[in-house]
């Protein structure tokens, strides 16, 4: 097994390699302007680290989000443009999940990320491993009582202390964490789900309303 993995759903440019047993390389930058122009220089990095070309991965990871429309189109297009020209499978991992499985965490928390507009993406977890609720986007004071006494992890968390006042890191999800759940998951004969966003409201883009053909009839 020789699993690519990546994950722009955050400002987070994210990329490692995952052997089944262990990650052999990553590589991770935070900007959230540039998913497009990073991504790839990233995956040629954690090859070369590896000493490794393309040709040798056996199966594609990506982070599904939730995430803002743009980044997240980065990292899905990509991974679905490896898993073709390989002919390997690509496999879907909620980027929530992936956050919580960094933390090691044996108790109940919350993950949050930063959904803009004043908004996180969260869920709450039984453990590192174990989702109990789906995955939503919500105005931080609107879920306080849920959330209420919770540790919490991600940059969403950090950005509302009232909120979420026991935050800490990590802030952004990592490809090696991304990596080492799925290696795990597909191990234990888990089904990953298939690599399609989630995006949990419409983009910002919108088609204007009544808005003048110019073109010639």
């Amino acid at each position: 097994m020789l699993l690519l993995a990546l994950d722009t759903a955050t400002p987070a440019v994210t990329v490692a390699l995952h052997d089944g047993e262990a990650v052999i390389a990553s590589s991770s930058q935070v900007d959230a302007r540039r998913h497009g122009e990073l991504l790839l220089p990233a995956v040629d990095h954690v090859l070369a680290d590896a000493g490794l070309t393309l040709n040798a991965v056996t199966g594609i990871v990506v982070g599904i989000g939730p995430g803002p429309y743009t980044g997240l189109r980065v990292g899905l297009m990509t991974a679905d443009t490896f898993g073709l020209a390989l002919g390997v499978p690509v496999h879907g991992v909620c980027t929530l999940d992936g956050l919580a499985y960094a933390t090691d965490l044996d108790g109940p928390f919350v993950v949050a990320t930063d959904a803009r507009r004043k908004e996180v993406y969260w869920a709450r977890y039984a453990d590192s491993r174990t989702r109990v609720t789906d995955p939503a986007v919500d105005r931080p004071a609107d879920i306080a009582d849920e959330v209420a006494g919770l540790p919490a992890v991600g940059a969403g968390a950090l950005l509302y202390p009232d909120t979420f006042p026991s935050a800490h890191e990590p802030e952004h999800v990592s490809a090696a964490a991304l990596a080492s759940l799925a290696a795990e998951r597909l191990a234990a004969g888990v089904e990953l789900p298939a690599p399609r966003p989630l995006y949990l409201r419409r983009p910002d883009a919108q088609v204007p309303k009544n808005y003048k053909v110019v073109t010639p009839k």
